[in-house]
């Protein structure tokens, strides 16, 4: 993983963290969510004309991924309300990289170093800590922990389609921004159909995330698509998930959440795994 690489992935977290915490800070999430991935639409759309259509060979995966990004952002709301996500979350955050590495290395045959292996499980180590000193009802909550765990599985399932798809696409910006379209269509029609109010009410309440929300997600998950282009799938996607931990910081100094000793432990940990992450580039 170059610097370059790098710095774009912790971009990519940084601005992912940011969008989820606008989302989390509303009383309606399905507004706040509808709004970020809707809001896609005012980058995508325009970006088509400056780049290169997806070869059709990437079709198969940009209509799987597609269905994974929509079943990412439906069990993501559904966490949302069965449960504090601030303590489930970081399950599917953390079970994410090690799912991704474990394809990666047993059905892809992608050779990683033992330091690359030993970085990718220090920051899902790290990632996972979290939410065993977020308090006791994330864990004892078995269908808030159920739900982490799926959307753990969507989030390595996209991940993995994404990173061959924008390969196979050759134009990583061209394969998201179709993605991108087609994903904010389909929530548009799932909206539609279960709660027309939030459509109703984004032009109004959701404007802000829309615009804001809505552009720090579609850049994020851009850079992201770029990243697995040049680097391991795997290795990006770890990196990417320390987008927690400048989720906690916002929290801490922002939103007047608690700093306590056991997140900065979990913190630590997570670093650390980055620094071995940056220790290995080429």
């Amino acid at each position: 993983m170059t610097s370059l690489v790098f710095f774009a992935v912790l971009t990519a977290a940084l601005l992912h963290a940011a969008w989820n915490a606008l989302v989390k800070s509303g009383s309606d999430k399905r507004l706040n969510m509808a709004a970020v991935v809707i809001g896609h639409l005012p980058i995508a759309v325009p970006m088509l004309a400056f780049v290169p259509a997806p070869d059709p060979a990437s079709y198969p995966y940009l209509f799987a991924g597609i269905a994974l990004h929509f079943g990412y952002q439906c069990f993501l709301l559904e966490s949302y309300r069965i449960g504090d996500l601030t303590q489930v979350y970081p399950i599917a955050r953390g079970v994410a990289p090690l799912l991704v590495a474990i394809v990666s290395l047993v059905f892809l045959g992608v050779d990683l170093s033992s330091m690359e292996i030993l970085a990718v499980v220090t920051i899902a180590a790290g990632i996972l800590s979290i939410s065993l000193v977020r308090g006791a009802d994330g864990l004892r909550n078995g269908r808030a922990t159920a739900m982490a765990l799926t959307t753990g599985c969507f989030i390595a399932s996209y991940s993995i389609v994404d990173g061959l798809g924008a390969r196979v696409a050759g134009t990583a910006l061209g394969f998201y921004a179709w993605l991108g379209i087609a994903n904010a269509a389909l929530f548009v029609v799932f909206m539609a159909a279960t709660t027309p109010q939030v459509l109703r009410d984004l032009p109004i309440k959701g404007k802000k995330i829309f615009f804001v929300g809505g552009s720090a997600s579609f850049v994020a998950f851009s850079l992201v698509m770029w990243a697995f282009t040049q680097a391991p799938i795997a290795l990006v996607t770890a990196l990417r998930e320390i987008s927690i931990i400048f989720a906690l910081l916002i929290g801490v100094l922002l939103m007047g959440e608690r700093l306590s000793l056991g997140k900065v432990v979990s913190t630590m940990i997570t670093l650390l795994g980055v620094v071995l992450l940056r220790a290995t580039r080429s």
